[in-house]
């Protein structure tokens, strides 16, 4: 796989992953409201604000971000489906999400350096730090 594919990828994954993060934000109910749609917000934020440094990371290899968002939607391996419309349905399908856009972004890091684009291997470790302290806060927000 070339690093441009596998960016790809991960915009795909990150861009229904932000989505879907951004609907828990919204939707969320319940006595913990409060510290659930911060934390929430949080992750969105995040997920929000790399859509456009993959698609920059896309451009300096000469491709394009993808342009057709139902491209984006059927690629993504993460499901677009609803979640369970209570405070921990939402929370355990965004962590379901970041554990799995934590995985694309660890194929990321090893295509990317197999390709010799270390620069995007080292983003994608800091990527996968990000992630792992969202599922972090997202599990003991959930015990």
């Amino acid at each position: 796989m070339t690093t441009q594919e596998q960016l790809t990828q991960v915009f795909n994954n990150n861009f229904v992953a932000y989505y879907r993060a951004h609907v828990a934000h919204v939707n969320i109910l319940g006595r913990n409201f409060a510290s659930d749609h911060k934390l929430l917000q949080g992750i969105y934020e995040r997920r929000q604000e790399q859509i456009d440094r993959l698609a920059e990371l896309l451009r300096t290899l000469d491709d394009y971000m993808p342009c057709e968002i139902q491209d984006v939607l059927n690629n993504s391996e993460i499901g677009t489906g609803i979640f369970e419309e209570d405070a921990d349905g939402f929370l355990h399908g965004v962590k379901d999400d970041m554990e799995h856009l934590k995985g694309s972004y660890e194929e990321l890091m090893a295509v990317a350096e197999k390709n010799g684009h270390e620069e995007i291997a080292n983003y994608a470790q800091d990527q996968i730090l990000d992630i792992a302290k969202s599922i972090w806060m997202l599990n003991a927000t959930l015990s």
